[in-house]
């Protein structure tokens, strides 16, 4: 099957999950308090829906709109804008005759379903296959450093032990952890076999950002072929799988890591490749594209050793997991209000193609798990329209003893869909943008 359609595929199946446990959390909740629920919808169904069929109080059905999914709970301003109804005396199964703290748990089910599901997933996902990890025993060559690194002593070569004086597992998320965790130390093998500890700048983070140095440790490989994408650059200058390259623009390639700073440092420039096919050597022009990339990946130079848990060892370091997933995120969240962050915020065009090209179980549910805690973090932002918004006015509610009044309700629920829209707008824009033209 295409790529694409096992990315769609997957993205809708994850996405429709999602929808429909968080909206399960305002609806148990508020059934729970006896509140009636008139709609639960996967999907919005502008104008029309593709099913629905009504239970008891609650119509249920799936909307023709794939932007998410919504319940319509009696007595409450939320999407559905309805005047006609909050115009008229409060009943009792209304969701503002409610106790504050009742419809502060009733807006609050959404994000703790997402939150805890992502949790529970990420422990299934270690307990049914483990984990995956390169340590510096399966990194024999160690990582390619960037200059800027080479001044506070690593050098090329260096193999990761320890992080804050703790042992790493993982040596390929060190990057990660720079750029988003509090590292003030790390620990390395170098190639003379002497150990350094290496103290690291406040704010590297920030530095790796306004400097676009996004990988500063890349692991030594040697320079051949695994990946030839069809239709990109060095597959229109004839490379295939399995050659070596020799040199780019007469400069000589010894790994791997020396092949992208020529490529991109010659943008849409024709760039003369010289390589190895089956012990003959051959050559060719190759244009790298307005990124400097051609379209390829070379032979993995490291291996994965596996890691198994337990039962009860899967629930600790799956919270953990979970945590940290969590907490990343937020971390980084920071930089997409800057000018350059705003630019590489993506819509359901990058959230699809956060999933494995192949269909893989363990793939799939490891986004899951991920975009259900990034929707429990979005949803909770404190955004009139989403769940934070409603928290907000009814923490207000419940500290002044003040009720906000019916009008600024619907104009703070309008002014929050605009922002909402227009988010959606700019997010999917960016990806249609990315697609026509990088």
């Amino acid at each position: 099957m295409d790529p694409f359609a096992v990315k769609a595929i997957q993205l809708l199946l994850s996405l429709s999950l999602l929808i429909v446990l968080h909206e399960f959390g305002h609806y148990i909740p508020a059934k729970i308090f006896k509140t009636r629920v008139e709609k639960f919808f996967l999907f919005f169904d502008v104008k029309f829906a593709l099913f629905k069929k009504k239970i008891g109080d609650t119509v249920y059905g799936i909307g023709w709109l794939p932007l998410g999914g919504y319940v319509k709970i009696s007595g409450m301003i939320d999407e559905s804008m309805d005047k006609e109804q909050m115009s008229q005396p409060p009943q009792p199964w209304e969701f503002r005759s409610k106790p504050a703290w009742q419809r502060l748990i009733i807006m609050l089910g959404g994000v703790t379903v997402n939150l805890v599901l992502g949790f529970l997933i990420f422990m299934m996902i270690l307990f049914v296959w483990g984990t995956s990890y390169v340590g510096p025993e399966q990194m024999p060559e160690g990582f390619a450093v960037v200059d800027e690194f080479k001044e506070y002593g690593f050098e090329d070569g260096d193999r990761i032990l320890e992080v804050n004086e703790t042992g790493f597992q993982n040596s390929l998320d060190i990057n990660r952890h720079l750029f988003m965790r509090d590292v003030t130390s790390i620990t390395v093998l170098h190639q003379d076999g002497s150990e350094e500890t290496i103290s690291i700048p406040e704010e590297i983070g920030a530095k790796m950002w306004e400097e676009g140095i996004m990988q500063p440790f890349v692991p030594i490989q040697s320079p051949v072929l695994d990946t030839v994408v069809a239709d990109r650059a060095a597959a229109l200058a004839g490379l295939q799988k399995g050659d070596s390259i020799i040199s780019l623009n007469s400069r000589e390639i010894g790994y791997w890591h020396e092949v992208s700073p020529i490529t991109k440092g010659n943008p849409n420039k024709e760039i003369e490749v010289v390589y190895e096919r089956d012990g003959e050597i051959q050559g060719s022009m190759i244009t790298p594209d307005e990124e400097g990339l051609i379209g390829v990946a070379a032979v993995r130079g490291f291996d994965f050793e596996k890691r198994e848990y337990g039962f009860a060892e899967s629930i600790s370091e799956g919270f953990e997991y979970g945590y940290w997933t969590l907490h990343d995120y937020v971390a980084q969240f920071e930089y997409v209000f800057t000018k350059k962050g705003a630019s590489q915020l993506g819509g359901f065009g990058a959230i699809g193609g956060l999933f494995p090209d192949t269909w893989n179980w363990a793939g799939f549910w490891h986004t899951t798990a991920f975009i259900s805690i990034i929707l429990a973090f979005m949803n909770i932002l404190p955004i009139p329209a989403l769940d934070g918004g409603h928290v907000v006015f009814l923490l207000y509610e419940m500290v002044t003893g003040r009720t906000p009044n019916d009008k600024f309700m619907e104009i703070a629920q309008l002014v929050g869909f605009v922002i909402i829209f227009a988010l959606v707008l700019y997010a999917n824009g960016n990806d249609i943008y990315k697609w026509l033209f990088e």
